[in-house]
């Protein structure tokens, strides 16, 4: 097992032009690269991306949790956004949790908190309204690795070892995704016939298979068992959402995001903010950078924690959350020299542990993809036989009576998994794309001959809990402002307020310099250098750009995981 996590090899940006996939695992790279090869695109590799990885990372994703999706259509250049998250039981309710002593939180690992699976159904739908092949063609490579067993990577089964002690020891079936009750070393195979028997199932079936049939009976069994109230008819009852995708302009650039109940829109609202200020006037590390960054992240978690629920239950303001306006407002509370550690929701209107990975295809078509059981594995409960865990989602919802994400029956929770995607303006003249500046309407060209279009630049992503939309901020900052290459800007030491809220300590990671540290201390920051595998604080992020013109990918993958970024 690895003991110590160093950062002393230099990866370069990947290049390609047929098809790139970046993912936290290479077995589960290899498997979107297969599925592109087989004249499959953006939607179908994915889709393999994420049953591999399924496989090969159940410490943190898994036909058990939830999915959100970006997928850019190159023949429309329109975005839309998959909303693959499950919702709490029919039976679960705020008086019952308070009946049975659960007033202000559920722990974290408790059957309660488990949500429908939404997994499954998401990659479903994201097939049949964007793939090309088969289920069946799309799973076989990862019931091939779950049948035949695969070598764990190294930071893997770090992460292993801790889940077994944590979750699966302790929990129902949980034994099922150990080695004698530990988790496997480094370079051992771990089999997965369940997993394997799971993914036929659905491959064969479709997603009715997995919420209507055995599966279904065996999750509502084994959640009632361990004490749980989700049930057959809450799984048959699930539904994916197909929303449309929530964007603001920085630098020039338009960066999109899933809408609530996801927690994307907190990276909007800081890059509105930041906006109004110039990052790149100071260096990318320096006290005063870091210290902008991390007060416009202050008041977008001030409003994300307090806005962010399910709109089919509550209004979120996003038009209003996201106006330049409110933004300007808002910056006006930053205080150049000092540190705001009680900042408060405002008022726009008058009254962890993931996978991120993303696809592009050779045609253009793109597809940023998230999958995750939260906390490792979840609960780390095991439907017995069907070789995943069950994810604890239900752990974010607040039991606050009266709060925008109060816990409520049928009930999407805050979610913090988001994927990015960037676009900027294009132009189509004659059936051709070139970059929108040097065909405004201010040119001779011919009205008749232009339209206006979005240019895909990147879909981007950083997984992991809180950290997500913080990962995503200082992403598009070292690509926009920075001009950094994908593996540059992954490659970046990076910051995170370690509770996603408003007045939260903040992880520094080793690479930032500690005369930095001190003076973001001395004006009230209330930091903590961070080194080795607790840098998973930061989470594990990837990029594929793509150049409009000549259509070549460049690709970056974080150093932080065991993954890595390949092209056709």
């Amino acid at each position: 097992m690895v003991t110590e996590l160093r950062f002393a090899s230099h990866r370069s940006p990947v290049y390609g032009r047929r098809g790139m996939v970046a993912a936290s695992q290479p077995l589960a790279v290899a498997a979107g690269l297969e599925i592109l090869a087989a004249g499959g695109n953006a939607a179908d590799a994915a889709i393999a991306t994420a049953a591999a990885l399924n496989v090969t990372e159940p410490t943190s994703t898994g036909i058990g949790g939830d999915c959100f999706a970006l997928f850019y259509d190159a023949v429309t250049s329109e975005i839309a956004a998959l909303n693959g998250s499950g919702r709490a039981p029919a039976a679960l309710t705020l008086a019952r949790l308070a009946r049975e002593g659960y007033g202000k939180e559920l722990p974290p690992y408790h059957p309660y908190t488990i949500t429908v699976p939404g997994a499954c159904a998401g990659w479903c739908d994201l097939i049949e309204r964007h793939g090309r092949l088969s289920l069946a063609t799309i799973l076989a490579p990862a019931i091939r690795l779950a049948d035949e067993g695969f070598p764990v990577a190294a930071i893997t089964a770090h992460f292993w070892a801790r889940g077994a002690e944590r979750q699966l020891r302790h929990a129902p079936g949980g034994l099922e995704l150990t080695i004698e009750g530990r988790g496997p070393r480094a370079g051992e195979i771990f089999r997965n016939p369940g997993l394997a028997a799971t993914l036929r199932t659905v491959a064969e079936g479709g997603k009715d298979a997995f919420y209507q049939g055995e599966i279904a009976a065996a999750i509502a069994d084994t959640v009632q068992q361990a004490g749980g109230c989700l049930t057959i008819a809450d799984l048959a009852a699930h539904r994916s959402t197909w929303d449309e995708p929530i964007s603001v302009e920085y630098r020039g650039l338009r960066v999109w995001e899933c809408p609530p109940n996801g927690q994307g829109i907190t990276a909007l609202l800081a890059l509105n903010i930041l906006e109004g200020f110039d990052p790149a006037k100071f260096d990318p590390l320096s006290p005063e950078r870091l210290h902008l960054e991390i007060e416009a992240l202050r008041l977008a978690f001030a409003d994300a924690r307090w806005y962010i629920a399910d709109p089919q239950f509550t209004n979120v303001p996003i038009s209003q959350l996201l106006s330049k306006s409110y933004a300007a407002g808002r910056r006006k509370l930053i205080h150049p020299t000092r540190a705001t550690l009680d900042q408060r929701h405002g008022a726009p209107v008058a009254s962890s542990d993931t996978v991120y990975f993303c696809v592009v295809d050779g045609e253009g078509n793109a597809c940023s993809f998230i999958n995750s059981n939260y906390m490792g594995f979840g609960t780390g409960i095991v439907p017995e036989g069907w070789g995943f865990s069950l994810q604890n989602r239900g752990h974010n919802f607040s039991l606050e009576p009266g709060h925008p994400n109060a816990l409520a029956p049928g009930k999407r929770p805050y979610h913090t998994i988001i994927p990015g995607m960037i676009t900027r303006d294009g132009g189509v003249v004659d059936g051709r794309l070139v970059d929108w500046e040097p065909v405004r309407p201010s040119t001779n060209l011919p009205r008749t001959n232009l339209s206006r279009t979005n240019l895909l630049l990147a879909p981007f992503g950083v997984m992991g809990g809180f950290m997500q939309p913080q990962g995503h901020m200082q992403v598009v900052v070292a690509l926009a402002d920075d001009q950094l290459d994908p593996q540059a800007a992954l490659d970046r030491p990076r910051f995170c307020i370690s509770d996603g809220s408003a007045g939260g300590r903040v992880g520094l990671e080793a690479g930032i310099p500690p005369a930095t540290m001190q003076a973001l201390a001395e004006i009230g920051h209330p930091v903590y250098p961070v080194s080795g595998h607790e840098r998973a604080l930061f989470g594990r992020g990837q990029i594929i750009l793509r150049d409009p013109t000549t259509g070549v990918l460049c690709g970056g993958s974080d150093p932080r995981a065991d993954g890595c970024a390949m092209a056709l």
